[in-house]
């Protein structure tokens, strides 16, 4: 890095047409990004690689960036530099982002000053790299659209990956009940390690029943879910009476018979980081340092790849047979 900062180029992956995995390419003449104002420059040390980056760059997402473009927004690493008008950042301070402006998988990142925040000595930079899109998301699932209450039981369907970690992690230090599913028995011990009072193999043909037993008559009043094209008709079945399905991912199309919400008065509620207000990431922002602090925000990291292996990422974060944590690049 030292040789590449003094010809002011940078290892960066490229995307110059959408397509699968393979259009993922590593390049190591890529100029370093120059903060304007209101930006700093990060050292990435490490980056979170997530389920809607797969999305983008495959072309069959909503957002579709200009080519080419560099994936990756959740960065934690040191200021390199700050642009005009910067003062909360200095040259050498640990931070980590919810978004960059540059791309994540590289070298540098420049991001947005008010999308960047200090990362406490408590965690290192692979658990930095796993609060941004995962974190903010769970808080947004649970609170900001799901209005959930201390006191009401929690369903996190896939809790073993990035998002789920977060979302036990969330609902458990705001006193909710957690139940959680997951598809190994490795999962299942991290999912029951992070926050979840009961958790539940996914895998298993008569996994749903073993829930109702649970739950009993009551029901859940939230389910936050990973993988609604193929779960949220019977997710519908494990409401309470005014619970909602708060959708966090999906992977195509499902058939529902939407008699089974009017049963319950139940609630689809759809989530998206990207719509969330200033205001919103801030309340965010300030809950999850704070759960930093307090000790109970700590990112579980599992597969870790190097840049060179980014293809690899982005084929296992997809087809991997159980998420174990939130999945880093290093470069």
């Amino acid at each position: 890095i030292a040789m590449a900062a003094t010809r002011n180029v940078m290892r960066a992956v490229r995307v110059f047409e959408f397509g699968g995995p393979e259009v993922l390419k590593l390049q190591s003449d890529v100029l370093i990004p120059v903060p304007n104002e209101n930006q700093v420059l990060i050292q990435v040390h490490a980056c979170g690689v997530n389920p809607v980056e797969t999305y983008i760059r495959s072309g069959n997402y909503a957002r579709k960036p200009a080519l080419p473009y560099t994936p990756g927004s959740d960065v934690a690493g040191v200021i390199e530099s700050v642009g005009e008008h910067v003062t909360a950042f200095k040259k050498g301070d640990r931070v980590f982002t919810t978004g960059t402006i540059s791309g994540g998988y590289a070298d540098y990142a420049v991001a947005a000053a008010n999308r960047v925040f200090p990362l406490s000595d408590k965690l290192d930079f692979r658990q930095g790299a796993a609060i941004g899109i995962p974190y903010f998301t769970a808080y947004r699932a649970l609170f900001q659209k799901g209005r959930a209450k201390a006191g009401e039981s929690v369903l996190v369907h896939g809790a073993s990956g990035g998002v789920g970690i977060a979302t036990c992690q969330i609902a458990r230090a705001c006193g909710l009940k957690v139940l959680g599913t997951a598809g190994t028995k490795e999962g299942m011990n991290i999912v029951l390690r992070n926050g979840a009072h009961q958790v539940f193999n996914h895998r298993e043909a008569n996994y749903i029943d073993k829930i109702k037993e649970h739950t009993g008559m009551e029901g859940v009043d939230i389910i936050v879910e990973m993988l609604s094209n193929v779960n949220l008709a019977t997710d519908l079945q494990l409401l309470s009476y005014g619970g909602r399905v708060m959708v966090v991912g999906s992977r195509g199309p499902i058939e529902i018979n939407p008699r089974d919400t009017m049963s319950k008065e139940s609630s689809i509620i759809g989530v998206s980081l990207f719509l969330e207000t200033e205001e919103e990431r801030h309340e965010c922002a300030t809950a999850l340092l704070d759960g930093i602090e307090a000790g109970w925000l700590k990112p579980t990291v599992g597969s870790e790849y190097p840049l060179e292996k980014v293809v690899k990422a982005h084929e296992d974060i997809i087809h991997s047979s159980g998420a174990r944590g939130k999945m880093v690049l290093l470069p």
